[in-house]
């Protein structure tokens, strides 16, 4: 679980005429729990060619032209490469279609 500490600095407070009576500053911690990020890892192999792959990169996980086509070269020369990070829910129907295309790919 990765925590964020965050720092609120506020200033206070005005009566009803708008003259200020006295200023206080407070420091307010507040602990923000965030959801574990998990990825989608799309692995190489010798069936798709580069264009289909590049395609179903920007349908599918949005990616820019050049983002896809970065990560279809390193999934081709090192095997494997992280396309999607986010929350489980919404990287299960992402993958499953990247399954359905054919496409070798988990998260993990």
């Amino acid at each position: 679980m990765v925590k964020k500490r965050l720092d609120f600095n506020f200033i206070a407070i005005m009566n009803y005429s708008n003259n200020p009576q006295r200023k206080e500053q407070q420091n307010v911690e507040t602990l923000l729990e965030e959801e574990p990020q998990h990825v989608i890892l799309l692995h190489n192999d010798d069936v798709h060619t580069f264009d289909f792959v590049i395609d179903c990169l920007i349908e599918i996980c949005g990616h820019t032209p050049e983002q896809a086509e970065q990560c279809t070269y390193l999934v081709h020369f090192k095997g494997k490469c992280e396309v999607k990070t986010g929350s489980w829910e919404e990287l299960i129907p992402i993958n499953n279609i990247l399954l359905h295309r054919g496409l070798s790919s988990e998260i993990v």
